[in-house]
């Protein structure tokens, strides 16, 4: 039996590991005047898109458990960007909407996404095929029945 090594940068995990903390580092210089963390600023994606959600949906959008949203939203909260009330249907269910405050935050954020694309360095074309990509990987990977 033969053991085949790999190397690290040879890893398409590790290379997307890499992006990921390459951008989480450009977003971190580009969000400071924002006051925002990038989980939060994706947060706040969701809700200038969507308005009133529920944590669970805000979660689902993000692909991330509603334990791990919590403590976004409450830091959210605290800052006076969003509000969070309890459904009057469902006491389990907690909805989020943005404030007056967080609306306004749009307006200032207007320019992340063209900062950060100028930042990649790519032309807009190569930009909408990684992500295209990567959408179907992800699409892929998440279906995946591994044991």
């Amino acid at each position: 039996m033969t053991t085949e090594t790999y190397r690290l940068d040879e890893m398409i995990c590790f290379a997307l590991h890499s992006a990921s903390r390459a951008f989480d580092a450009v977003y971190r210089s580009v969000l400071k005047d924002l006051g925002l963390t990038y989980p939060q600023y994706l947060v706040m994606l969701v809700l200038w898109e969507h308005g009133e959600l529920p944590v669970k949906r805000i979660a689902e959008q993000m692909r991330l458990d509603t334990g791990t949203i919590s403590p976004l939203l409450k830091r959210l909260e605290a800052a006076g960007l969003v509000r969070r009330d309890r459904s009057a249907e469902d006491e389990r269910s907690v909805t989020v909407r943005p404030t007056e405050a967080g609306l306004d935050l749009r307006e200032r954020a207007v320019a992340v996404p063209h900062r950060i694309a100028e930042a990649t360095g790519l032309e807009l074309a190569d930009v909408t095929e990684l992500r295209e990509r990567l959408q179907r990987l992800t699409a892929i990977l998440s279906a995946a029945d591994l044991p």
